[in-house]
């Protein structure tokens, strides 16, 4: 986790198959537990490899009108709990180790921070 605060994040987040060869759908499972209301969420979303931004990724998720995806409306300290699939293209990344930042926004100034995971994605083989 990278610091929004000095409280720890509740945060899971499930690709099945994890691969990135020949797989036309991915299932995912996303659980979490929101510090604040979801009334509004831009999420960033970036990756570097050698030092260099590898991908950069900005989205406006929930904007408290009309809103499709399911976290929208979700309460401050109530388990949030989904499944979805992800279809179509995909990045595909070569081989090696990644550093992931992905943060959440209540705002679309990135101010003010819901939630921030660092992690590292290791891509074992090449893409096809």
């Amino acid at each position: 986790f990278c610091p929004v605060d000095s409280i720890l994040q509740t945060f899971m987040f499930n690709i099945t198959p994890c691969t990135m060869v020949n797989k036309p759908i991915w299932n995912v499972v996303l659980t979490w537990i929101p510090r604040s209301d979801i009334n509004f969420l831009k999420v960033v979303f970036k990756v570097w490899f050698d030092g260099a931004r590898a991908l950069d990724w900005k989205e406006v998720l929930c904007s408290g009108a009309d809103d499709e995806y399911a976290a929208c409306g979700a309460l401050k300290g109530e388990t949030f709990a989904t499944t979805f699939d992800i279809k179509g293209a995909r990045t595909m990344f070569p081989k090696g180790k990644y550093t992931v930042i992905l943060q959440g926004f209540s705002d679309d100034s990135e101010k003010n921070m819901l939630l921030c995971l660092n992690f590292t994605m290791i891509v074992k083989q090449e893409a096809l």
